[in-house]
């Protein structure tokens, strides 16, 4: 009998309990807005974090609670925001597309290293240990970093050391930009490439520049003097393009003494176009 009683005791603890929680979790219950979901299952759902949030779920609340525009799913881009927009009844603000760009063209043989370095695979880590193994300190280690940054695949390490961007892949979410320890790569409008590039980020006189990579910016301004449209300018001994001004007339190309400016219609568009004209050779059939 003592069992009996001791089962039934627990019986009825267990049902208090069952019901005290069906309580509970009916007072405390959080109310989600049914359309949350909805939302969630217009995102590219790649939980990326270029939004600004944690992950999907946390932008789509923040949509529907309309803090944030749905332009701000960059991976979903101009598809994406537009079914969003559709789907809760608010204007749509058109952004402009984005692509992510190296700006580092010192491969293995334009810029060699200083010594062999055989540590941790990571240029963040590489880049404490003495400056870096690269003569260039401004230089790209081509460890990879941006790779793993990426939730698309959209970048990976070519056979020159150097990572090469895939523009159809790249959704422009700017992770590989926070990822790089040596800020060489940035996020541009894509424009169908219009522009030209210098493509180095040493702010290093000529000289210097010259003793650690053969195609880095020597600031020599010869650029910025033939430029029809001034749209060069000297930026800590660094020539920067302003792809606003720039008209594509290629002028600038041929008077760069290492080659390091580059139409952005030569930059390769993914790893299987590195075999491709040189920056110079591109300028000369098109002028």
């Amino acid at each position: 009998m003592q069992i009996i009683y001791a089962i039934i005791a627990l019986g009825l603890i267990g049902l208090v309990f069952g019901i005290l929680l069906s309580l509970a979790a009916k007072v405390f219950a959080v109310k989600v807005d049914p359309r949350v979901d909805k939302v969630k299952d217009i995102l590219p759902g790649a939980n990326c974090g270029a939004c600004g949030y944690a992950g999907c779920s946390q932008f789509a609340e923040a949509v529907v609670k309309g803090e944030v525009n749905p332009s701000g799913c960059i991976p979903g881009g101009t598809e994406t925001a537009k079914a969003l927009a559709a789907e809760l009844g608010i204007d749509f603000a058109e952004t402009e597309s984005l692509v992510a760009t190296v700006f580092c063209i010192g491969d293995k043989e334009k810029a060699p290293d200083r010594f062999i370095y055989e540590g941790v695979k990571n240029c963040a880590v590489a880049g404490r240990f003495y400056g870096g193994f690269k003569a260039c300190t401004y230089g790209c280690l081509g460890l990879g970093d941006c790779a793993w940054a990426c939730p698309f695949e959209a970048i990976e390490i070519g056979p020159h050391g150097l990572p090469v961007v895939d523009q159809e892949a790249c959704t422009g979410c700017g992770l590989c930009v926070n990822a790089c320890p040596r800020d060489l790569i940035k996020t541009l409008p894509r424009r169908s490439n219009q522009g030209h590039l210098v493509l180095c980020s040493s702010h290093d006189r000529g000289k210097s520049v010259s003793k650690v990579c053969s195609v880095g910016c020597i600031a020599c301004r010869a650029c910025v003097k033939i430029c029809p449209q001034e749209a060069i300018e000297m930026d800590d001994n660094l020539a920067v393009i302003d792809l606003d001004k720039c008209d594509d007339c290629g002028k600038c190309v041929p008077v760069c003494p290492p080659v390091t400016i580059y139409p952005r219609a030569a930059i390769p568009k993914k790893l299987a176009d590195l075999d491709q004209p040189t920056a110079a050779a591109v300028s000369e059939e098109d002028g």
